[in-house]
């Protein structure tokens, strides 16, 4: 059942480094999975030339990867903040 609310990448951009493209944070003592600064900039790069004309339909996949990337991320955020939290709640006081 669980796995239905697991979402899924059916693919990766052509341009996606597979080397440091994702970097760990630490928020209240809680790993935070972020993209790269050479992804965020590949997106912001996008987005700064949607604004001014339109994208080829190669540069409008890569940021649809771009953004299903980041809604994975988001999920598994999301995830570990919740078993964080939930862990936290059920120690004794």
């Amino acid at each position: 059942m669980t796995s239905n609310l697991l979402p899924t990448l059916q693919n990766l951009s052509a341009t996606f480094p597979l080397e440091g493209a994702v970097r760990i944070e630490l928020a209240e003592g809680i790993p935070i999975f972020k993209a790269s600064n050479s992804v965020q900039d590949r997106i912001e790069t996008l987005i700064d030339k949607q604004q001014i004309e339109s994208l080829t339909l190669e540069e409008n996949q890569e940021l649809d990867h771009y953004e299903a990337i980041d809604d994975y991320l988001s999920f598994v955020n999301r995830t570990i903040r919740n078993l964080y939290l939930n862990q936290s709640n059920d120690r004794p006081t």
